[in-house]
């Protein structure tokens, strides 16, 4: 519904009340409806689902249409990254937010700061993706606010044209909020625990729910060693609870990411059940290492013995109790997951690696896709890689197969910035700059994010501005390195009053309170100072 049909609408309604309803404007009220479009979290896990199914097509039809997100640790950093992309690029599209487990961990948890094992409370992932979209839709309201403001001043003006203009764009006024895909990890639990913190978090406006195969009281941060996967069965089980979650709480178009660590997952914690040649459990169980065994002489006491392409093997069983995969069979233990979860349900996979290298995932997804031929990734672009060293070396690795001389470079010491300005470091940087176009078209990445980049960039800043304001530049530091390029960029929260919803708060005091209301925006506010 346009705003001048609202105003309609609410006019015949107050009517309606005959004289009961007469200090309420039809204007105000159509325009704090307009300020707030969404109501529940349902209703965003139901618009943004549409959003990723209309990408994920879209992606498929021309891969240049591939999509990215940053990782977001509280709401504020999640609203103003939206408002940037707006204010940058004009629109939101194929622009979504990442909620990671690693920093709900690392920031979010009120034991303190915590390693990436599913130790913080569960609550905390729907509380923080509530948060964010709290934050999301208040950026709206404020983007609004100023226009319904300006429409205001056109209309006691008497311009028409401009006024007409305002309300097209409140009437197409582009929302910032945008799916959020948000990590599970591995599900904290059994199935049913899985199937109720999904309900939580679709609850809260998730459309988008990623799990991965790690034992879920072993789970560890992908980057780490350690890694311990289960058997296929009971993944499936874990994303079948999620599908169910979708289900009943009617978000029929919600998204499952299944992720796989098989890659860097050298264990499992038990021995997938079998019940005859070639099953899935079976394909699981051949992975398993071990040694081939005559009779049951062989055995001892505590050993396990499995059939393994129909020969007797004793697998190799550490002292954890946890069973030994056969060295290098990471990949291909990689792709029948994934093969395995989208023939299973899921709808996107994750694959994390141990480097961002096109040629790898492409093997990989390759493969993948001779089975499931739409096979879309998403993909971590970790900060846990060194960007910088692998593409100078993956650069030189190319050059040095080429036969090209590459004397002037120490492999191992790549990092150096004495090889910032070098032809290797010039074409490193440009392969990195492409890294997302590449992979989008030749490894099947339809979703590109970074896990945690807003934690770096806090403690970048911080660290800027803590080495000069306590040194020797004092109230300059902050001054010429933040209040003057937030004047100068165009930064929202310059006006920090207005930002945190001051200027909404005066407007409210003016519906509600008429002539008496007593508001901060007055001549004395300091904010006036910025224009």
């Amino acid at each position: 519904m346009s705003y001048q049909d609202d105003i309609k609408a609410l006019t015949n309604l107050r009517e309606a009340q005959r004289g009961k309803w007469a200090a309420i404007s039809p204007e105000n009220a159509a325009r704090m409806r307009a300020q707030n479009r969404f109501k529940t979290g349902l209703d965003i896990a139901k618009y943004t689902a549409k959003i990723m199914r209309d990408d994920m097509a879209a992606y498929d039809a021309d891969t240049a249409q591939y999509t990215q997100s940053l990782g977001c640790w509280h709401g504020f950093i999640g609203q103003q990254k939206l408002i940037s992309i707006k204010k940058h690029f004009g629109t939101t599209k194929r622009r979504y937010l990442y909620l990671s487990g690693w920093m709900v961990a690392a920031l979010r948890s009120e034991f303190g700061p915590l390693p990436d094992q599913s130790m913080h409370e569960k609550t905390t992932v729907s509380g923080l993706i509530g948060e964010l979209y709290t934050f999301l839709r208040q950026a709206d309201a404020w983007e609004l606010n100023h226009l319904f403001r300006d429409l205001e001043d056109a209309q006691k003006a008497g311009d028409s044209a401009r006024a007409n203009e305002l309300i097209a764009k409140i009437d197409n006024h582009e929302t910032h909020v945008v799916p959020i895909i948000a990590d599970i990890d591995a599900g904290f639990g059994n199935a049913e625990a899985t199937y109720l913190l999904a309900k939580q978090m679709i609850e809260a406006g998730a459309c988008c729910i990623q799990i991965e195969n790690q034992v879920s009281d072993e789970k560890q941060c992908g980057h780490q060693d350690g890694k311990v996967t289960v058997p296929h069965e009971d993944f499936l089980a874990k994303i079948n609870a999620v599908r169910y979650a979708f289900l009943e709480l009617g978000v029929e178009d919600g998204v499952i990411v299944a992720r796989t660590d098989s890659l860097g997952a050298g264990l499992t914690q038990k021995i997938a059940v079998t019940s005859e040649p070639g099953d899935l459990g079976d394909q699981y169980n051949s992975f398993l290492d071990g040694d081939e065994i005559d009779s049951a002489s062989d055995i001892n006491n505590g050993d396990v013995v499995i059939k393994q392409n129909g020969k007797l093997v004793k697998v190799k069983r550490l002292a954890s109790g946890l069973f030994q995969f056969k060295p290098g069979t990471g990949e291909d233990r990689v792709v029948l997951d994934c093969i395995t979860s989208l023939q299973n349900g899921a709808d996107l996979l994750w694959i994390e690696t141990e480097k961002p290298h096109v040629g790898q995932i492409a093997a990989m997804v390759n493969r993948i896709r001779e089975e499931v031929p739409d096979a879309k990734l998403v993909y971590n672009n970790s900060p846990s890689f060194n960007w910088t060293l692998n593409f100078r070396q993956q650069v030189f690795d190319a050059w040095e197969k080429e036969g090209k001389d590459v004397s002037a470079y120490e492999r191992a010491k790549l990092m150096s910035a004495e090889y910032d300005d070098t032809e290797l470091g010039q074409l490193a940087d440009e392969w990195t700059r492409n890294f997302q176009r590449d992979s989008a078209r030749e490894a099947g990445i339809f979703h590109h994010l970074i896990t945690l980049p807003t934690y770096h960039t806090a403690a970048l800043s911080t660290d800027s501005l803590a080495k000069g304001y306590f040194g020797d530049q004092g109230m300059l530091a902050y001054v010429e390195g933040v209040q003057r390029r937030e004047i100068r960029e165009g930064i929202a929260t310059v006006k920090h009053q207005d930002m945190a919803g001051s200027n909404i708060g005066d407007d409210h005091k003016e519906f509600f309170h008429g002539e008496a209301a007593l508001k901060a925006g007055g001549k004395d506010n300091t904010m006036n100072q910025f224009g």
